[in-house]
Formats: C-alpha cells, structure tokens, sequence
C-alpha cells in the first residue's frame, strides 16, 4: 500500500512538474487562448503589422497568461531572414566605441533587429573571419566598425545577400553601404580655430593605428597647416589611440625645445592624456600657454578638470543610418555613401 502512494505521489509530480520542465508555449496555444487566427498572433508581434486593438489587446493578455515569447531565430528562418545584425567591433572599452555600440544596438532593437557583437582582437586587424562567422549566423546585415574586410569575404557576404555597412572606413571597396565622418573637413575647422585663437606653433598627436578615420583627420590638419605656411609636429605614439599613449606622446612632444602652443589630438582620449602631462609635468596652463582640440565629445570631455573642446561624434544620426540600411527593401541599386559633418563642440581648452 506505502508503494503504491509513493508511486501515486511521483505521478503527481511527473504531472504537474517544476516549472524548468514547462515546455514553450506555441502561438497556436495564444491563438486559442485569444480566441483569434494563428496569423493574427503573428501579426501582433511584428513590428509596424496590421492588426486591430482589440485583437492586439486579447493576444497580449493570452501572451502573458501563458507566459508567451516569441521565437524570433525560428520566425527568421520560415521567412529566410534571421533578423540578426552583427556588429563587429574591438577596442570595446574605448569611451566611444562603447557609446556608438550602445545607440547602433538601441535603435536596431527598436526597429524588432537582433543585435550581435562580434569582437575581434585589433582594430587594424582583417575582418574576413568575424565575417564568415556572419554567414554562419545567416545574418541579414553587418556593420563593420573595426578591421578591414577583404575584397574576396565582402564578395561572399554580398553573394549570399547579407548587407555590409562600414562606419568610419572609408575603405575603397565596392559593394558595401559606407557611413563616415567628413574627417577633413573637421580637422580643417580645428586648424582655424587655433589660428583665430593666436596659435603659432602647432602639432598633432596620434596613434600608429593608422585607421582611415585617424589617418584623414592628420594628415587633413597638417595639409591645411602647410597650405598657410604653418609647419606642424606630428607624434604618433603606441598602437592605440588611448589615455596612456596622450601622456607618453605629449611627454615627447613638450621635452622639445620648441613647444606647441596649439595641439590637435585625433581623438578624446589621447588629449585627456596629453593635458593632464601639460599642466602636471611641465607646468603649463590650458589654455594660456597651450590649447587643445579633441576630436569624439566623449564624456568626460566635458569633466571640469578637461573642458575640452572637440568634435562630436552624431552617434545617433550614425544608428539611424544603421537601421534605415539594415531594414531597406533592396530597392536601391548603388550603395549608399553618407557622410556626416561632426559638430564642433567649443569648452574651455582653447584661447578664445
């Protein structure tokens, strides 16, 4: 009789189960928990479909009655698109790579895309792995934001009909949609406002990264510099464009006999470094005796102990590009070229 109850009990529990055991609940169980059309469910969770409130009203209530989530890869590969946008990135700790990562990833999900992140090691390094790890995931889109794809894996890619869309490359291939930045024009407008602001002896601090981005916006300053008979130091320190390689270029850079008075960094963070050598090290005040330009507008740009004038980066203009690209209905026989002035963001880092 004991093994009997005992036997009855575990059956009991083999019905009613734990809920890790629950299987997923289908859209066939929503639509007749609803009292509405398999289609109908499918509607109401597709982004911008037809489907009345009423109905939308019952199959939400059904959904979470049921504890209902839909199936987003399956759904993808009924209708041969995954929904998934890979991104594929490094440097993820950078200030603004982890900004740009941030709006790019909030505007696709906004538009019902799945982001994925793909980190490669270098930003100098081929892309052509991270992108066949793309066509595993059958993605509908990548955007390229580090490395340089080759010729022969963007062919592949667009063979197999996924969009490339590169941010800030400018890399001469063909196929692939391209978003930068009017790097050059920027660093132009650097040039004059240090001339307005009294500036005489000038220089540019980099990386030996040598991006297309980085690369554009110094040698953009320098032609400009020369072009008015200015002569320009260029430093280019260390493999990244970080804080640490600012304090080794700007020491480099002021132990010479003729310091700068005027100091373009190609981006924030080599100038958070470079200032905070200036003024630590050698004594100098920003801006009286030096001042500086950044180019990024990352956060702490605009700390009290920096100031610093530079150029923002339009990261939300760039994720509505990215998702515009990402969703477009193929009609569009040229890849799209777009190019964004970044704004010039005036603080207290240069002599007015």
């Amino acid at each position: 009789m004991a093994v009997k109850k005992t036997s009855t009990k575990r059956a009991a529990l083999r019905r009613t189960g734990p809920a890790r055991h629950k299987s997923f609940v289908s859209a066939e169980q929503v639509a007749e928990r609803a009292g509405v059309s398999r289609s109908a469910v499918s509607r109401t969770f597709t982004p911008g479909a037809s489907v009345s409130e009423d109905t939308r009203r019952r199959v939400m209530r059904a959904a979470t009655e049921l504890g209902y989530h839909v199936n987003h890869l399956a759904r993808g590969l009924m209708r041969r698109s995954t929904g998934i946008v890979c991104l594929i990135v490094a440097d993820v700790e950078s200030p603004q790579t982890a900004r740009m990562v941030r709006a790019i990833t909030t505007r696709l999900q906004s538009v019902g895309k799945v982001a994925m992140m793909i980190n490669i090691s270098d930003p100098r390094d081929d892309a052509a792995d991270a992108l066949r790890q793309t066509l595993n995931y059958r993605a509908d889109a990548t955007v390229v934001m580090s490395g340089t794809p080759s010729q022969a894996i963007v062919r592949s890619c667009l063979d197999n009909g996924q969009r490339l869309i590169l941010i800030s490359r400018d890399d001469k291939i063909a196929g692939p949609h391209n978003i930068r930045l009017d790097n050059a024009a920027a660093a132009r407008l650097a040039f004059a406002a240090f001339i307005r602001a009294g500036c005489r002896r000038l220089a540019v601090i980099n990386s030996n990264l040598g991006t297309p981005s980085l690369t554009a916006r110094e040698y953009a300053f320098v032609a400009q510099a020369r072009a008015a008979k200015f002569e320009v130091t260029v430093i280019r320190e260390g493999g990244m464009t970080s804080y640490e390689n600012g304090l080794i270029a700007a020491r480099r850079l002021f132990s010479a006999e003729q310091r700068p008075d005027g100091v373009f960094c190609v981006n924030d963070l080599l100038a958070c470094g470079a200032m905070d050598v200036a003024r630590k090290e050698f004594g100098l005040r920003v801006p009286e005796d030096v001042s500086f330009i950044g180019f990024d507008n990352m956060r702490q740009a605009d700390w009290l102990s920096y100031g610093l004038t530079t150029f923002d980066q339009p990261v939300e203009e760039i994720a509505d590009n990215v998702a515009a690209l990402a969703t477009e209905n193929g009609t569009r026989r040229q890849p799209a070229r777009v190019e964004i002035l970044p704004k010039m963001v005036w603080r207290s880092s240069v002599r007015i």
